[in-house]
């Protein structure tokens, strides 16, 4: 888990460049109404992060950042959601997860808070 997370900061940082690889053949989960998208609201939810009223969910975007083939079928995949609070700050998580062809929900999520960014904000790819 400790080289995971390094990776996955990398891989938001130059998202953009993996998102159009990897979305050539490997399953595409990463509207606002699958399975990543809806998991990391549920657990911010439930850890009290946040709940339907300060979001506003026609503003939220859900970019894959990796897709890597793990199984018959089966892809690992790492996306970054950003919800848009009614204050206008947002709230960003990096979900994993594993997903085929048929199924976006092919096991647990793992939903990490990005509680603040240091630094220059990169240019968004969308």
């Amino acid at each position: 888990m400790r080289i995971l997370i390094p990776l996955v900061l990398a891989a938001a940082i130059v998202g953009g460049s993996f998102s159009a690889a990897a979305s050539a053949k490997t399953p595409d989960c990463s509207g606002i109404e699958n399975w990543p998208t809806s998991m990391a609201f549920v657990h911010m939810k439930n850890a009290g992060i946040t709940d339907n009223n300060r979001l506003d969910f026609t503003k939220t975007k859900t970019i894959r950042l990796v897709s890597e083939k793990i199984g018959i079928d089966l892809y690992r995949q790492i996306h970054l959601v950003t919800y848009m609070q009614k204050d206008g700050r947002p709230l960003v998580s990096i979900t994993i997860s594993d997903a085929s062809h048929e199924e976006c929900s092919m096991g647990n999520v793992q939903v990490f808070v990005v509680s603040q960014q240091l630094g220059d904000k990169p240019q968004a790819p969308y």
